[in-house]
């Protein structure tokens, strides 16, 4: 059987994306192209690829199994034409990054500005999220998360020195409520929690004690996924929070936020800029990559 890469194309953009609406952007067509490009694939095949609703696309059995199958074959079909491209061309095309949203030095500007100004005809796409997802598989060229979360099969290039974790607190709150002297003692404070998605548990808040590593499971009287919700609502004496110790540095600078419980947050391995294990980059990646090696 032939291969029908323009169908195969628009199968990938709407299991990507689970809508005909979103694929139809991506691809820069209309909607009723992609449902007809599906159409006649699905029907060179002899099954249903997709499920459709008024509200809500699904794949089947079936196209659950080419997709896993066939997402990461196109990924490597298009390294392979970006490197058959001439190399002395300057890199150019759509740059599609998945980064942690607590990544600060990455997300907050310099950087991804100047690999901006220094290759104008590459497109970034930057989709912050904390889910955890295959980013071949998803679509993306790579991605920016904590070192220890990355899987090992993956290049990491790192874009940040050690960091740390640190708890802070507005000085109106102590003032009322004290400050815990051990992290044993959280389970009475008033706390402000942090999880990635709606279905999931708050995250545990990590110490370190005498060589020793452990978290603590805070019961929080605010949860959200909004870094930024956390620290307003501590400067405003809301709680006790817990986060990246360089996201909380310019509150801390100006006296908003106090450091707690210092003396049991160690560093970690920082942020790393990660991607498949490939022979050939493409020139898009390589570009990013060695952007990110000069600036650190």
């Amino acid at each position: 059987m032939a291969v029908d890469l323009a169908g195969l194309s628009v199968f990938l953009a709407v299991a990507e994306t689970r809508s005909f609406r979103a694929a139809a952007e991506r691809l820069g067509v209309t909607r009723p192209a992609v449902s007809q490009t599906l159409r006649r694939l699905e029907d060179r095949l002899g099954v249903a690829l997709v499920q459709r609703t008024t509200r809500s696309v699904s794949l089947t059995e079936a196209g659950e199994r080419l997709f896993q199958r066939v997402a990461p074959a196109i990924a490597e079909v298009g390294v392979a034409l970006d490197a058959a491209a001439d190399r002395d061309s300057a890199p150019s095309g759509l740059l599609r990054l998945a980064v942690s949203s607590i990544a600060e030095r990455f997300i907050s500007g310099p950087l991804l500005a100047g690999f901006a100004e220094a290759y104008p005809a590459v497109q970034i796409d930057v989709t912050v999220t904390d889910e955890e997802f295959d980013i071949v598989a998803e679509g993306y060229d790579a991605g920016v998360r904590l070192g220890e979360v990355i899987d090992q099969d993956m290049i990491a290039i790192p874009v940040s020195g050690e960091q740390r974790q640190t708890v802070v607190a507005a000085p109106a709150y102590i003032e009322r409520f004290g400050a815990p002297s051990h992290p044993s003692e959280l389970a009475r404070h008033r706390c402000i929690g942090w999880r990635p998605a709606p279905e999931t548990a708050p995250y545990r808040w990590e110490f370190g004690e005498d060589g020793r590593e452990y978290d603590v499971a805070v019961n929080p009287e605010i949860t959200t996924n909004d870094m930024w919700l956390m620290i307003r609502t501590a400067c405003a004496g809301g709680g006790i929070t817990f986060g990246m110790e360089e996201t909380f540095r310019p509150y801390v600078a100006s006296g908003q936020l106090v450091p707690l419980l210092e003396d049991y947050c160690p560093p970690f391995a920082g942020f790393f800029l990660y991607f498949p294990n490939r022979r050939n980059l493409a020139p898009k990646l390589r570009a990013l990559v060695d952007h990110v090696k000069r600036s650190r």
